[in-house]
């Protein structure tokens, strides 16, 4: 099929793919990727994994779990499992997270297709039909008014429009609800405010609670292993004290002296509750955040108990059931500790999991106060509480919004007001605040590492990010100057480090990455040495 002329009811008829991606096809990048050959061309599936796994969407995989049916009987059962779940997601008593938005924004799209052109992943494939936003919300209102309703019973397609409801569909349907990163860029242009990323949100939960289907990085590696072990990178709480102590050690090298950090302190004002995969992959930001505190004179602890210290909840991308068990036990551990209130550190699906989406689970003595880190630490410039000095963060410095923490809870200012404080070349993405484009890891899609997933999302999905990374650094794209995105976001930060990774923007082009904390002590009059390293 041409992706330019696939209609909706095209989901149900059997094919080898529904499209293609060809790299001539994709949104073009600035210079000097401009060119041909700056970029590595996109491969074909393996035979083996088309025989297992769902390759007929547009031949990757995000889904590694084998579902597909080999016989009809199978197929038959793989339907009536997913009718049931959805019938369960439209009732009462099925869906107490979520139901009412659902319903609204499947009953009332009025099919504009004003979304299309705010969606980064639409615009990034070329326009791709299978990608705008609409189209994997319109698949599943079909089959819900066809299906589930009254009137589609009796009367069919007139009511519905078409659609066919057999393994092809839901096959498909389950591999296009993760080519969405649920940024909800979509949603804030909806002149009627339906909310597609939910739709998408919505379907992941049906395939997760109702069927047992879900990408093995977010489910199995992600919040069972997290309520198993205590995080989700599988880190156990004789770790975290490990990596602590390690910490503490590279924190004396650099300064000069010890900083104690403090964990499982009772009575502490803040329980600050970190991505863990910080400790791991960038533990460089829990260190500038114990730095910063303890300078500032703020009373603070970690925890140490299981789930305590790892802020991660993957639930809320696609299991309101998993979402639940995590943030009770978030919320149970600074009960325990008696602290005033939990603080999210640089994590932005930890925002929206625990500051936001929370409410709607924990209640009376569970509903402890929950704060983003991004005020804190605006209030510790503004107040002049630490000695800096601007200079020594005197290179182009860019700044990437987090979805969650920007659009969804409206915190825009306090992270810029400080890089205007501290970096004097500090330079704004185009567009950006609420209007911000998603990095392209977004709902999991970061960590989703299996077969061939991390070449779409390297092509398509942070392909909008790669593109406003190297408009905003145009002026100075010469490699001969280092240059600095700021994501104080670990997810975001994982998504950025793979763009520079594929696209060699570090060997090209001088840029480099982190987060908000690191560049606030690199500009600390008191550091001999300069805490970035480049």
């Amino acid at each position: 099929m041409a992706g330019d002329e696939i209609k909706i009811e095209d989901i149900s008829k059997p094919s080898k793919q529904m499209i293609k991606l060809r790299l001539e096809d994709l949104m073009p990048l600035p210079p000097p990727y401009d060119k041909p050959g700056m970029e590595p061309e996109l491969t074909d599936p393996k035979p083996e994994w088309r025989e297992k796994y769902v390759t007929e969407l547009d031949g990757y995989i995000a889904i590694d779990v084998p579902f597909k049916p080999k016989t009809k009987e199978e197929e038959e059962k793989l339907v009536k499992s997913f009718l049931e779940g959805l019938q369960k997601l439209v009732s009462k008593e099925g869906n107490w997270t979520f139901l009412q938005p659902l319903l609204l924004s499947l009953e009332y799209c009025a099919k504009c297709h004003t979304c299309s052109e705010a969606c980064p992943i639409y615009v990034s494939s070329g326009r791709k039909e299978i990608y705008r936003p609409t189209y994997r919300a319109e698949v599943l209102r079909r089959i819900w008014k066809r299906y589930l309703t009254p009137a589609g019973k009796t009367f069919g397609k007139f009511v519905s429009g078409d659609i066919e409801l057999n393994g092809t569909t839901i096959m498909r349907l389950a591999e296009l609800a993760y080519r969405c990163t649920l940024c909800r860029r979509c949603t804030q242009t909806c002149p009627i405010g339906v909310d597609n990323g939910l739709i998408t949100h919505e379907i992941r939960k049906l395939f997760s609670q109702e069927m047992g289907i879900a990408p093995k990085a977010i489910h199995e590696l992600g919040t069972v292993q997290h309520l198993k072990v205590g995080s989700s990178t599988g880190m156990t709480p004789d770790g975290i004290k490990d990596i602590i102590e390690f910490i503490e050690d590279d924190i004396e090298e650099k300064l000069g002296r010890r900083i104690e950090i403090p964990v499982d302190e009772k009575g502490a004002d803040i329980l600050l509750i970190h991505n863990a995969g910080e400790f791991l992959s960038w533990p460089e930001n829990p260190a500038a955040f114990a730095i910063l505190f303890e300078e500032a004179g703020i009373s603070w602890t970690l925890s140490s108990e299981a789930l305590g210290y790892d802020g991660v909840n993957y639930g809320v991308w696609y299991d309101d059931v998993q979402l639940a068990r995590i943030a009770v036990r978030h919320a149970e551990i600074a009960r325990k500790l008696d602290v005033n209130k939990i603080v999210i550190g640089e994590c932005g699906h930890a925002h929206k999991a625990l500051t936001v989406i929370a409410d709607r689970v924990l209640h009376d003595e569970l509903n402890i106060p929950r704060e983003s880190c991004l005020p804190i630490l605006w209030d510790i410039v503004r107040k002049k509480k630490l000695n800096l000095d601007p200079e020594k963060n005197n290179f182009p410095v860019t700044l990437h919004d987090p979805c969650n923490i920007v659009r969804l809870m409206g915190i825009v200012e306090p992270q810029r007001k400080i890089l205007k404080e501290i970096c004097p070349q500090f330079r704004e993405m185009s567009p950006n605040g609420v209007y911000n484009y998603c990095c392209g890891g977004g709902s999991g899609f970061a960590i989703m590492n299996s077969m061939n997933f991390p070449e779409w999302r390297a092509k398509v999905s942070v392909r909008m990010k790669c593109k406003q990374i190297l408009s905003a650094f145009q002026d100075c794209i010469d490699p001969s100057i280092d240059k600095y995105v700021c994501a104080p976001c670990s997810n975001c930060k994982g998504a950025i480090r793979d763009i520079l990774e594929h696209y060699q923007l570090t060997q090209n082009c001088s840029i480099y990455y982190g987060g908000l904390v690191e560049l606030m002590v690199n500009a600390m009059v008191d550091l001999e040495e300069p805490f970035l390293e480049f």
